[in-house]
């Protein structure tokens, strides 16, 4: 009866917290319109940060209750799901083509971000609030580099127009502010039955808090990104569609690993740099190679997908085992 009551507190925490990251993001865009912020930058910005809002609460509350293997897992299983499951399942139905050139500046970043990351983590075994601390100053400098590019840039890229599209343009303030709110509530309370029903769970299974926030924690937190990508490659804004993973990837890398160094600081679980980590990485490189476009525009196609899927199916799949070992 106990674990029956985890597991709903589970699934109410993942449907409100998509919820709440939608009303977030509607709130947030349009009060940010409203003061005149250009759609590109809150495209590049408030989505970006929005679409990784629950996975950064959520890995804040496990974090302080003391579980941060459940917030890395969180971290380094969302990066592999927004790449293999996300990008995998949207490529599979709609092939991306890939035109933005602000994109193909971000790739860059999102590697230097992931290398940055597999250092600090890979020379000592831990995490730090050194480590928390330099995660954080690396988001904030690129989020500002990726704006000033953007704004440099924006009359020749094709994103801004998506993203106009994409942001209320009519709403009033009060109304804005209010939804906001609303998405900012929720999104707390929703994190924190998620983190809640989660680590109750791995304590009845005897499953680690590292393969709990790989898994199920994982995934849920990515259903955001997989239905914005999917939407947005269905209306044809398929640079929006990659821009929201790359975006999410950022957070997750940057975001997600400096709030857990600066909260709670503690050595890596078993198999984060065998294992989570290096396919993190290899999935990355995937990505930029399969999207990049050396030759003109770039497009992830169906076997393209059909390949992250099956990695991402042979990951899970891996995990069972070590679950169950």
């Amino acid at each position: 009866m106990d674990i029956l009551i985890d597991i709903l507190a589970i699934l109410a925490g993942f449907g409100l917290l998509i919820w709440s990251a939608d009303h977030f993001v509607t709130g947030a865009s349009a009060t940010a319109r409203n003061l005149g912020v250009s759609p590109l930058v809150i495209g590049l910005t408030i989505v970006g940060f929005g679409t990784s809002a629950p996975e950064i609460l959520v890995a804040s509350f496990a974090a302080y209750g003391g579980n941060p293997g459940l917030a890395v897992g969180n971290a380094l299983g969302s990066n592999i799901t927004n790449i293999a499951l996300v990008l995998g399942a949207t490529a599979l139905l709609i092939p991306l083509g890939v035109h933005s050139d602000i994109l193909k500046r971000e790739y860059p970043l999102l590697l230097l971000a992931t290398l940055l990351a597999t250092f600090c983590l890979a020379i000592d075994n831990h995490l730090g609030w050194i480590d928390g601390l330099i995660f954080s100053i690396a988001l904030l400098a690129i989020m500002s580099l990726v704006v000033h590019k953007a704004l440099k840039y924006r009359d020749h890229d094709p994103i801004e127009a998506g993203y106009a599209q994409e942001i209320p343009q009519h709403m009033p303030m009060k109304k804005a502010l209010l939804i906001l709110l609303m998405g900012i509530i929720v999104l707390l309370i929703s994190s924190r039955l998620l983190v809640w029903g989660a680590i109750n769970v791995a304590t009845t299974l005897g499953i680690s808090d590292l393969i709990i926030g790989l898994t199920i924690v994982a995934i849920g937190t990515s259903l955001p990104e997989l239905a914005a990508s999917i939407i947005s490659a269905r209306k044809g804004e398929h640079d929006i569609a990659l821009g929201n993973v790359i975006g999410s990837n950022m957070f997750n890398t940057l975001g997600v690993l400096g709030v857990t160094g600066l909260i709670k600081p503690a050595e890596l679980a078993e198999g984060v740099l065998t294992r989570d980590l290096p396919l993190m990485f290899i999935l990355t490189i995937l990505m930029f190679i399969m999207a990049f476009g050396f030759r003109g525009h770039g497009t992830i196609n169906r076997f393209e997908g059909a390949t992250l899927l099956a990695i991402f199916i042979g990951y899970e799949i891996l995990l069972y085992f070590n679950a169950t070992a």
